[in-house]
């Protein structure tokens, strides 16, 4: 429903990086959904905004779901761990036309995903980072090429990133330590990135083969309708180790300047550099949606939230 409507002239970016493109008025109201993402992308990785605004993100997008779509439930979540075993026989490739996200992409067709409800022979289409229809590309050694200094191990299977066991080490450990354990999640090789890559694709900020204009990362990976349940999943991860101790229910902290040049400055700021954030920190909702403060969404029960997990 969100892709069928008109791009909402109320967007207002408010970082303007240099490598994504500019907003495409002819794009639908789900681009500008997306595009919050991509403008807002050195705003919210690596810092400490990663968790508590994608919490605010998914939100978002339930509350646009239900507002212009009639939509009745919650946002759902796909436990990855449970099936990192076998990434690739998952159930949550669904080919069926209705209710169903698509298979794999065919290698043939530039990996553009053939079935389900958002694959080639729908009127899905995406405009960032040009028009183009859902990809996603299989990929169990996604770390190859990329740079040493952050991927040492380039022949790390990725779904070994996103274990059972792994998760529990997450959710139980880091008492009361919210940078130990957003820094160990959102890791170049944690549980968070590797499903993107593993996936590929639109998820795993893979340019379009035939675009002269794309910076690959993470910026447009909210275009693929699987990202919503995986980031659900890393809420859900959040919320989990919130419940475990009572330490960990309100703990926050975190920089808001991306620290990711070097190896060396990364490790001496993981979550982000100074100036610090804090519960009353500002965060845009750019135009879109309204504007929030981090207390709003630290609790799924306070604030403007309010949901659990099963």
């Amino acid at each position: 429903c969100l892709a069928t409507l008109s791009h909402d002239e109320s967007l207002t970016p408010m970082v303007k990086p240099s490598d994504i493109a500019d907003v495409n008025a002819s794009g639908s109201y789900y681009d500008d959904i997306v595009y919050i993402h991509m403008d807002m992308n050195h705003k919210i990785h690596f810092t400490g905004l990663f968790l508590p605004w994608h919490r605010w993100y998914v939100q978002m997008y339930e509350n646009a779901l239900k507002d212009k779509c009639s939509y009745k439930g919650a946002s759902p979540y796909w436990n990855w761990a449970s099936d990192s075993n076998n990434v690739k026989t998952s159930t949550i490739f669904d080919p069926d036309p209705k209710s169903g996200l698509g298979g794999w992409g065919l290698p043939s067709q530039d990996v553009h995903v053939q079935d389900g409800g958002f694959g080639v022979y729908t009127t899905f289409r995406l405009s960032y980072p040009s028009y183009h229809p859902l990809w996603r590309n299989f990929t169990i050694q996604p770390f190859v090429g990329l740079p040493l200094q952050f991927f040492p191990d380039q022949e790390l299977l990725a779904n070994s990133s996103f274990t059972p066991e792994v998760v529990h080490d997450l959710v139980y450990g880091y008492v009361g330590d919210f940078k130990g354990f957003q820094t160990s999640f959102e890791s170049f090789t944690g549980a968070h990135g590797s499903v993107h890559l593993i996936l590929g694709g639109d998820l795993g900020g893979i340019c379009p083969s035939d675009s002269t204009v794309c910076q690959p990362g993470p910026t447009f990976s909210a275009n693929e309708p699987i990202f919503w349940l995986h980031h659900a999943m890393v809420d859900k991860v959040w919320y989990d180790w919130q419940n475990a101790n009572e330490l960990n229910q309100r703990a926050f902290e975190g920089g808001s300047v991306q620290m990711i040049d070097n190896v060396t400055v990364y490790k001496k700021y993981p979550n982000g550099g100074p100036p610090n954030l804090h519960m009353d920190s500002i965060t845009t909702g750019e135009g879109l949606f309204d504007d929030f403060i981090i207390r709003d969404v630290i609790s799924t029960t306070d604030g403007i939230l309010c949901y659990s997990y099963e």
